[in-house]
């Protein structure tokens, strides 16, 4: 099996995406934050001594996908068209559970996807999270970041 960013003198590259059309592309992705309640209380009563918590991850999250190419090394830079972010918070007291789900859109007209830079708001955006909260909580866990769907491309439609 031929690796597509491993040039003939085996080493990495760009894939050529010249030859391809432009379409409509759109990805989403998800992933969450747990932590403490008294982290959580922090969030949802907005007294977060660095500010305000999930308005400031949401940024992030947007800045983190429009820069996936310059922290990806064999991404494509895309003209984004859209970005769209939300945040869930979740309880579940009797498991002493306390969580953040942030979901990422990324959309773009291009010869590629968008995947990357839907995955890479979500991480940033959680990153976020964590250092605005971590002297109150470092047993914070990020987890489940995962693509949720994507449309358009060669390759057609996905859904988890």
């Amino acid at each position: 099996m031929k690796l597509t960013h491993i040039n003939d003198n085996n080493n990495p590259m760009m894939v050529d995406v010249s030859s391809k059309d432009i379409s409509k592309r759109v990805a989403i992705a998800r992933g969450e934050i747990s932590m403490s309640k008294a982290a959580f209380d922090i969030v949802i009563n907005n007294k977060a001594k660095k500010g305000p918590v999930i308005d400031t991850a949401i940024i992030a999250a947007i800045m983190g996908a429009k820069k996936t190419s310059d922290l990806i090394p064999m991404c494509h830079p895309l003209f984004l068209s859209k970005i769209d972010c939300k945040a869930e918070f979740k309880v579940d007291e009797k498991n002493d559970l306390y969580m953040i789900v942030l979901e990422v859109e990324a959309k773009c007209e291009s010869k590629t996807g968008v995947e990357m830079e839907a995955l890479s708001g979500v991480s940033i955006g959680l990153l976020t999270i964590y250092d605005m909260l971590k002297a109150i909580d470092k047993s914070m866990t990020i987890s489940n970041i995962a693509l949720i769907s994507k449309s358009g491309g060669k390759s057609g439609d996905y859904q988890r």
